[in-house]
């Protein structure tokens, strides 16, 4: 089994699924925004801007799998990214079920080196405060679908990540 998931951690299929994922939720969100007037607060965008890396990363790791140090590389970025989506997910539910006070404010935080709220508004800018995020479905909130996520993407690429390290039979 474990020949199996380093064979596929090391696939263009897992980087192609990643990149996948990706676009889909960054278009899901463009779909809740301006289809469904959603609007994103600043911890949406930092989602937004952690899911954006999560693309980066995975075309990397499509190009760099059969290169040793670059693929071990491209996955100890995607537990990064990983552990920032965890991050910033847990505080999006976190101040959706009122376990913690925060005073998001309209600023998206971003330097000004890294402008992405001002290079690209109409996908990076907050447009409201924090508090809330839309039902997606079954009565599952979007902060509770990016929290299942994310911490799957972690767990996934903690894995993948130790999985480098090893050499198999089958590759």
């Amino acid at each position: 089994m474990l020949d199996k998931l380093t064979c596929l951690s090391r696939s263009a299929f897992f980087w192609l699924s990643l990149i996948f994922i990706g676009v889909s939720m960054e278009a899901i969100a463009l779909y809740y925004q301006y289809a469904l007037d959603y609007y994103p607060c600043v911890l949406c965008i930092h989602i937004r801007i952690w899911l954006f890396a999560l693309i980066i990363v995975a075309t990397f790791g499509l190009f760099t799998r059969k290169h040793g140090c670059l693929s071990k590389l491209s996955h100890l970025l995607t537990l990064v990214v990983g552990i920032g989506l965890v991050e910033r997910s847990w505080k999006t539910l976190a101040v959706e079920r009122n376990w913690i006070v925060d005073s998001c404010s309209m600023d998206s935080g971003l330097p000004n080196w890294f402008a992405l709220d001002q290079w690209i508004p109409s996908v990076f800018a907050p447009w409201e405060p924090c508090g809330y995020t839309p039902e997606l479905l079954f009565g599952i909130t979007m902060a509770e679908g990016l929290m299942a996520f994310s911490t799957l993407l972690a767990a996934t690429a903690a894995v993948f990540f130790a999985l480098q390290f090893r050499s198999t039979r089958s590759s």
